[in-house]
This record gives C-alpha cells, structure tokens and sequence, in this order.
C-alpha cells in the first residue's frame, strides 16, 4: 500500500471513530436525561392510570415507571405466576387481574413469592374481593418470553408477564397494553410482597466514548508518525 492511501487511511479513522466518540457522548446524555426523568416519576405523587382513550398514545418513553393509582375490584379466578429472580431470590411475580372503577381491565402484579410458596394456600396474602385501593409502577408488556425461554400458555409457564397472551390465556377479553407493579404499602407481604420493582438503565456510553476516541489518538498518531518518516530511498541533504 502506498505511503498515500496509509495517510488517506488513517485520516480516515480518525475522523470515523471521533464520530463515534462523539455519537457516545449524545447518547449518554440521553440516558442521563431518561434517568432523571423516571427518578422523578417513581418520586411524584401517583396519577391514575391510563384508561382506553390513552392506550393507543403510550410510549416507553414516557410511560414506563409512572407512578399510578387504582380504585376497583380483583376479579375472581386464579393468578398467574411469572418466573422472578429479585434480591429475595428466585421465585414467581403474581399477577392477578384487577377492574377499576372506570371501567376497564388490568393486569397487577401484587408482588413476589418465593419458590415453595406459590401455591395461594402457602401463603399469607390473599387477594382481596372487596373494593381496593392500589398504587405502583406502571409497566410496559414484555412479550415473547424471558430467561432464554419462550412462554408456554397452554403449559402454564411464564417467563415475562406478556400482558395479551396472559389475557388471552385467562379469557379476560380487553385489557390495558400494560400491567402495575403494586409497591409494598398496597401489598405489605410477606407474599406476595410488593414493592420489589427494579429500575436500573446500563449506562456504558462513557466507557465507550472513551474507547472511540484512544482509537482516534492511535490511528491519527499513527498518520503523524507516517508523515515523519522519510521516504525509502531518500537521503538527508
């Protein structure tokens, strides 16, 4: 390769990964923006949840972890245990459907259970039927599956709480596109405990940025480095 085409080169990728540096540090202020804005929705007084006129508009953006209030019914059959690993250890999250009083259906997660206590009479909370009061985390619907698996509806197995094939499992008909993480002074425990809800963004951007931009400094180091040295065949003067 000539001493042209390595200096074209290496101008190159310089330039590609000072973009890339530089792309980093945009989406890290973005993550830092996204964070402080959940940190001040899980922190704010709780709102009602989003009723059917509002489905069609929620956006992960700025619904995920909205503090959200409930007034209703649990509506009577079994719950459904979703495959969990919190701080309490591996165990199942119970989801219960709920009625509010406005009219329209949504799944809550009433907390967790540790293995060996899935079963409703191992333990120690059990639904209310009369009129309730709740508030948690609104959470987006995890389709598919989780832990490397896929769900199993008809088997009874659930790896993420899949809010439409839950429902249709169940025959709930109509329900809202999201679930409620229910916190602990709705659901005190000690099972189903609530109140467990991991928020937690991987923030990396930084680390990356800095990748990009050493690589920059080497490649234009590099480029420099090819400049200085002196042609083969010619001879100091």
């Amino acid at each position: 390769m000539s001493r042209f085409r390595i200096l074209a080169l290496a101008g190159l990728l310089t330039g590609v990964f000072v973009g890339l540096g530089l792309w980093q540090i945009e989406r890290r202020s973005w993550k830092l923006d996204l964070i402080a804005r959940v940190d001040a929705r899980i922190h704010a007084q709780a709102v009602p949840a989003p009723g059917p006129g509002d489905w069609p508009g929620l956006e992960p953006a700025d619904a995920e972890y909205r503090k959200v209030a409930l007034d209703g019914v649990y509506l009577p059959g079994p719950e459904t245990l979703v495959k969990a690993v919190t701080v309490k250890g591996p165990g199942f999250w119970v989801l219960a459907p709920f009625r509010s009083e406005r009219g329209f259906t949504v799944l809550v997660n009433r907390g967790f259970v540790p293995e060996g206590r899935s079963d409703p009479s191992a333990r120690s909370g059990a639904v209310s039927r009369g009129r309730t009061h709740l508030a948690g985390l609104l959470r987006l619907s995890e389709p598919g599956g989780g832990f490397l698996r896929s769900n199993d509806p008809a088997g009874g197995r659930w790896y993420s709480r899949d809010v439409a094939a839950i429902a249709q499992a169940r025959g709930l008909g109509t329900v809202a596109p999201y679930f409620v993480d229910a916190d602990a002074e709705s659901e005190p425990g000690p099972r189903p405990l609530g109140g467990l809800t991991v928020v937690s963004f991987r923030n990396t951007h930084l680390i990356y940025a800095l990748t990009w931009f050493c690589l920059a400094g080497m490649s234009a180091w590099a480029g420099f480095q090819l400049l200085r040295r002196r042609p083969e065949g010619e001879k100091e003067g």
